[in-house]
């Protein structure tokens, strides 16, 4: 009778942790990362992460209605998987449909793009962008890329692909150089409530009747007095309440590529950030000639640059992830540069994510790439690495804010 009883009990037992086991989602881990590095570091003055804190507890209690965050990298933020994962757990908060997104026509300037939008055009034309000699011209701005065509005619647009953070927008600030010797329209079957060219602000806005997906664009010279269309990117907005998360990302962009952006900081204040996220220093790293004492200067002029137009902007600070030198020598450069970033943390009242230690340290990279979270180069990560990412930083950015946060 007891041996019955008990082989009742263990079924019920074991089927119960059967059923949560089915109901709950699996969360793989990994032995290589440090889970426990996961949270943000603060200055001992903190008053502007705390800040940017409140400004969320705002948007969630309806008293504002948006939250502006601008993401600064190079390959690693272009690739857009990082930016992705960031986007969906900030909208996430409140279950927002709105705030916007920063998209940049990468397609258009022949360079890889985020999954979550596609830009097209039936024209040609050549890319510019701050990370090389070769491509960089004095007048690109806070995204460090512009595309630039001379065509007679020509169409171009973007469209927002199935996501689940940004999936409608109602109007577009469309990002140029107002050269008089071009002019664009929107396509006709596209209805418009009203345009606006704010020549001072750099930008093209369009709202329109209703919520859309995707604008199209018809461009054409008129005349040849001035060559070359400049195009720096849309900004997508939606009325609704929500994060509006701008993804600047360079491939090959490193701490000192937006200093040489002379509209930077015309453009950023057309923004006016509430957060700024710095993840540079990859390929800082990368060039025998780094130094630690450069990397500070350059985030100092980072930094400044971004204060002079939005002052109480609070700065979330990465440091930089294990890599490899040409696929082969393991690096030690990002440890000089994650000591610089505690240094720039109580300089600049920043707050910063160890991403170096998160992931494992040196030559952690190679224990990421075995088992399929990061590219042979052992630089990049696989779209699952970038994942990863972007749901840890989310992770340590929430669990800070809840602890400061006055709503429960």
């Amino acid at each position: 009778m007891h041996s019955k009883i008990f082989k009742i009990v263990c079924f019920f037992f074991f089927s119960t942790i059967a059923f949560y086991a089915q109901q709950a989602p699996a969360v793989k881990t990994y032995s290589f990362i440090n889970y426990e590095e996961n949270y943000l570091r603060h200055s001992k003055d903190s008053s502007l992460t705390l800040n940017f804190y409140k400004k969320v507890d705002e948007l969630r209690s309806g008293k504002r209605n948006r939250v502006v965050i601008a993401h600064y990298g190079g390959s690693h933020i272009q690739a857009g998987n990082w930016g992705d994962k960031l986007m969906l757990n900030f909208q996430g908060m409140g279950n927002f449909e709105g705030g916007g997104l920063w998209a940049f026509p990468y397609k258009i300037a022949k360079t890889n793009s985020p999954h979550f939008f596609k830009s097209y055009t039936d024209g040609k034309w050549k890319r510019f962008r701050c990370a090389t000699y070769k491509e960089m011209c004095v007048n690109l701005g806070m995204a460090g890329i512009a595309a630039v065509t001379n065509d007679s005619a020509n169409t171009f647009g973007v469209e927002l692909n199935k996501n689940k953070h940004h999936e409608k927008f109602n109007s577009i600030k469309v990002y140029h150089n107002f050269n008089e010797s071009f002019d664009f329209v929107l396509a006709p079957h596209i209805s418009v409530c009203s345009r606006v060219d704010s020549v001072e602000k750099g930008f093209t806005k369009f709202v329109f009747d209703d919520y859309i997906d995707s604008v199209n664009f018809i461009l054409w010279r008129k005349d040849t007095l001035k060559k070359d269309f400049m195009l720096y990117g849309f900004s997508l907005e939606n009325s609704k309440p929500g994060f509006y998360y701008a993804s600047f990302g360079v491939n090959g962009a490193a701490s000192d590529s937006y200093l040489k952006c002379n509209l930077f900081s015309d453009q950023l204040s057309t923004i006016k950030p509430d957060l700024v996220i710095f993840s540079l220093g990859v390929n800082d790293t990368q060039g025998k000639d780094f130094t630690k004492e450069d990397y500070i200067e350059n985030y100092d002029s980072l930094i400044a640059a971004v204060r002079a137009v939005s002052p109480d902007c609070a700065i979330l600070l990465t440091t930089t992830s294990d890599n490899y030198i040409r696929r082969k020598t393991a690096n030690k450069r990002p440890i000089k540069a994650q000591d610089a970033m505690f240094e720039l943390m109580e300089k600049h009242k920043a707050s910063v994510w160890d991403l170096y230690a998160v992931m494992g340290g040196y030559k952690s990279i190679y224990k990421w790439y075995r088992v399929g979270l990061a590219s042979k180069d052992k630089v990049h990560f696989s779209p699952k690495g970038y994942q990863i990412l972007g749901q840890m930083m989310f992770d340590a950015i929430d669990k800070s804010y809840k602890a400061n946060s006055k709503l429960k």
